[in-house]
C-alpha cells in the first residue's frame, strides 16, 4: 500500500493566514470565511515561496480552472445556519451612548447584553460584540457554532486583529478603550475557530440581534 503523499496548504485569505500541515488545520481557517484564498502545495518550500507571493500570482486568476476558492454563504433566506447566534450594536449619536448584544440566531434569546457606554460608536459597539461572542465560544470550545454580524467593518477589523477607529480617546469613553485594547490582545493571542458571517439583510431582513430603534 502506497504511502500518502504529505501536502502544505497555503492560506492567503482567512481567519489567520498562514501555512498549515493539514487540511484540517487549514479549513479552520478558510470554512465558510467569505472570500477565502487558499492552495495546497507538494512541500513546506513551494508552500513558503507562494506564500511571500501575491495570491494572485500563484492562484493564477486568468484561468477559469485555477480560480482561487471563495466561499460563501448561501443567500436563500431558508438555509441561514440554525446552529448559529448574532452580535448587533446601537449607538445614539456618532459619538454617543453604545451598547452591544448577541443572541441566538433562531430563537432571539439573549445571550449577553453590554453597555450603554459614554462616547462610542456603532463600529466600535460592532467588533466588541463579535469578539465578546469568539472568546465566549472559544472557553467554551463550541467551535461549530456560526457568528453572524450585519457589520463588514467589524469583519474587517477582527480579521486585521485591530479596531481602525477614529475615535478619540477620552475620560468619558475611557472604559470603552480599555475593552477595546482588551479585545485586541485577545485576538493577537488565539486562534479564530468560529465561522463568521456576514448577515445579508438586505435578503433576510434586519439581523436577530437588532435593538429595534432604525
Amino acid at each position: 500500500m502506497s504511502k500518502v503523499k504529505k501536502k502544505y496548504y497555503v492560506v492567503w485569505k482567512g481567519r489567520t493566514p498562514g501555512i498549515y500541515d493539514s487540511w484540517e488545520d487549514c479549513k479552520l481557517q478558510i470554512n465558510e470565511f467569505i472570500g477565502a484564498q487558499y492552495k495546497s502545495f507538494e512541500s513546506l518550500e513551494e508552500a513558503t515561496i507562494a506564500f511571500r507571493k501575491d495570491p494572485k500570482e500563484v492562484l493564477n486568476y486568468g484561468k477559469k480552472e485555477d480560480k482561487p476558492v471563495v466561499s460563501s454563504n448561501n443567500r436563500s433566506k431558508n438555509n441561514i445556519i440554525k446552529n448559529s447566534i448574532c452580535v448587533d450594536a446601537a449607538c445614539s449619536g456618532n459619538p454617543g451612548d453604545m451598547e452591544y448584544r448577541c443572541v441566538f440566531t433562531i430563537s432571539k434569546a439573549e445571550i449577553f447584553h453590554k453597555g450603554p457606554f459614554k462616547d462610542g460608536t456603532n463600529n466600535i459597539g460592532e467588533f466588541l460584540g463579535l469578539v465578546h461572542a469568539l472568546a465566549m465560544l472559544d472557553q467554551q470550545k463550541k467551535y461549530d457554532i456560526t457568528i453572524y454580524t450585519d457589520s463588514i467593518t467589524a469583519i474587517s477589523w477582527v480579521k486585521n486583529k485591530k479596531a481602525k477607529t477614529k475615535l478619540e480617546r477620552t475620560s468619558r469613553n475611557k472604559e470603552l478603550f480599555e475593552l477595546l485594547e482588551r479585545a485586541q490582545i485577545w485576538l493577537n493571542q488565539n486562534t479564530i475557530k468560529n465561522p463568521i458571517l456576514k448577515w445579508e439583510t438586505e435578503i433576510w431582513g434586519e439581523i436577530p440581534a437588532d435593538f429595534g430603534r432604525k
